[in-house]
C-alpha cells in the first residue's frame, strides 16, 4: 500500500485532485507572498552591504535558504569569525526546524528519504505555520493531498524568496537606508501572522515566546531566540493539555 503511494505522490503529474490541493495551497500562500518578498529583499541587501560579493551573497541564498541564519551569520563573517562559530551560530537560530520537522514528520513519513530531505530544505516557518492551521487535527496522515498541498505553499514560497533577494543583491545600493525597510519587513510579517492566532494555547504560546525573545536580546549567539522558540512551544503544548483535561469527562 505504501508503495502504491509513493509511486502516484509526487512521481508524475498531478491529477485533477492534486492539482486542487496545490492550487489551495497557493492560494493560502498568497497574504504571506509580500511579507516574504520584504524580508527576502533586505536579506539580499544585507548580505551585499556587509561585504559579500554578489556571487557570494547569491550562492548563500541559493544554498542556505534561511533569513534568520543568514542574517545572524553577517556580522559573524565581516568579523571574520571562525568558520565553526558561524555554523553553530546558524544552527542555534534554526534550531526550532528540529521541532518542525518532528511535527510534520507523520505526513510525510511514506515519502522516501530523498523527497523529505529537499522538503526539508524548502520548508519555512510560514509554511509550518499555514500546513498546521489547515491539517494539525487531521486524523487521516500520509495522503497526497497533504503533499500537493504543501507543494503548493512551499514552491512559490521558495520562489519569491529567490526572486527577491536576487533583486536585494543586485539592485539593493539604489535604495536609501532611510527607507528602513526591515521594519516594513517585521510589520508585513506580523500583519500575516496575527490573524492566525486564533486560539489560547497559541496566544499563549506568542506571548510566553515573545516575552523570552525580548528579555533574551542580550544573550551571544541569538540564544534568547532558541530560548523564545522552546518556550513558546512548551507553553502552548501546556495549555493545550490543561484545556484537554478539562474538555475530558
Amino acid at each position: 500500500m505504501v508503495e502504491q503511494r509513493r509511486s502516484g505522490v509526487w512521481g508524475r503529474l498531478p491529477n485533477a485532485t492534486q492539482r486542487q490541493y496545490l492550487k489551495t495551497g497557493f492560494i493560502d500562500f498568497i497574504p504571506a507572498m509580500v511579507a516574504t518578498a520584504v524580508w527576502a529583499f533586505v536579506t539580499g541587501i544585507a548580505m551585499v552591504k556587509s561585504g559579500l560579493t554578489e556571487s557570494i551573497a547569491t550562492a548563500m541564498t541559493l544554498m542556505v535558504y534561511a533569513g534568520s541564519a543568514q542574517l545572524t551569520s553577517l556580522p559573524l563573517i565581516e568579523s571574520n569569525a571562525p568558520l565553526w562559530l558561524i555554523f553553530a551560530a546558524g544552527f542555534i537560530v534554526n534550531i526550532r526546524f528540529i521541532i518542525f520537522g518532528a511535527a510534520l514528520y507523520p505526513f510525510f513519513r511514506h515519502l522516501s528519504f530523498f523527497k523529505r530531505l529537499v522538503l526539508g530544505y524548502i520548508t519555512t516557518d510560514m509554511v509550518f505555520v499555514l500546513f498546521m492551521k489547515r491539517y494539525a487535527e487531521s486524523k487521516q496522515r500520509s495522503s497526497s493531498e497533504h503533499v500537493w498541498y504543501f507543494l503548493g505553499v512551499v514552491v512559490p514560497g521558495w520562489f519569491t524568496w529567490q526572486a527577491f533577494s536576487l533583486l536585494g543583491i543586485y539592485f539593493g545600493a539604489m535604495i536609501s537606508d532611510a527607507w528602513s525597510l526591515e521594519y516594513a519587513a517585521m510589520l508585513a510579517l506580523l500583519a500575516i501572522l496575527l490573524p492566525l492566532v486564533v486560539n489560547r494555547p497559541l496566544i499563549v504560546c506568542l506571548i510566553v515566546a515573545g516575552a523570552i525573545a525580548w528579555v533574551g536580546q542580550l544573550l551571544p549567539l541569538r540564544l534568547g531566540l532558541v530560548l523564545a522558540v522552546i518556550g513558546g512551544v512548551v507553553a502552548g503544548v501546556v495549555v493545550e493539555q490543561l484545556q484537554n483535561k478539562r474538555k475530558a469527562p
